[in-house]
């Protein structure tokens, strides 16, 4: 895959796969082309070159919308959601629009109860404006609406960015159950224990090229990785 934007290569050839049941983490430096690469994968980007396959599928040029009910979630770097609604009804959108399936309206709203209880979201505050959670509540709303639409590919754009140690380690064990139930996953970290104790695989872009691919030992004792990132708390 291939994404250039003006002048610049944000992406430049980059070759990844992702099996059934696994979670990859994707790292590297602020402009790495990490976000793009998601951005490309769920729709909201197009290609310059390349090809995107998903179940043996090309989903090259697909929109996001229908890339959604292909079965391809995204969650996104900035926690926000339609102010004006309640959680439950944000999640209800996820529910009713972002797949093949239209359930009724008690359905759905049973149902986006149910997700944000499965990501341990207030349930005194289901019923609360989005304009008046907290980053934490906005988070796992985020990840709720993304749930909703049942993916089978999960892209988490740093989600437990801004959590607090306790935080994260309770986001860390919901995406293990939501790995455990089926649903690959791809997420974007900065946090080094977090992406190494979650993830199956990662991958290391740096000025939008491949740079690592493997288990998380071999990665942190690939020797590029450790020349390129040594000393820099902000490589992941």
């Amino acid at each position: 895959m291939t994404k250039q934007i003006g002048g610049l290569t944000a992406v430049n050839q980059v070759d990844l796969t992702i099996e059934n049941d696994q979670i990859v983490g994707l790292v590297g430096p602020n402009g790495a082309g990490k976000t793009t690469l998601l951005n490309i994968i769920s729709g909201i980007l197009p290609l310059t070159s390349g090809t995107v396959s998903f179940c043996g599928e090309d989903i090259t040029g697909m929109k996001a919308d229908r890339i959604c009910r292909k079965g391809i979630a995204k969650t996104f770097q900035i926690a926000e959601s339609f102010p004006n609604l309640t959680a439950q009804q944000c999640v209800m959108i996820g529910v009713l629009f972002g797949n093949d399936h239209v359930p009724g309206m008690k359905e759905a709203q049973a149902e986006a109860l149910e997700i944000l209880a499965e990501v341990n979201f207030p349930e005194e505050k289901t019923g609360t404006l989005t304009r008046n959670l907290n980053v934490v509540e906005l988070k796992r709303l985020q990840l709720a609406r993304a749930l909703a639409s049942h993916p089978k590919l999960l892209l988490l754009d740093e989600l437990t960015t801004g959590l607090n140690p306790k935080e994260s380690n309770e986001a860390v064990g919901i995406i293990r159950k939501i790995r455990d139930r089926g649903t690959s996953i791809l997420i974007i970290e900065h946090v080094m224990s977090v992406i190494m104790g979650v993830s199956d695989r990662i991958v290391v872009l740096d000025h939008g090229e491949k740079i690592a691919d493997g288990r998380p030992y071999e990665v942190v004792n690939n020797q590029r990785v450790i020349d390129t990132y040594l000393g820099d708390i902000d490589a992941f």
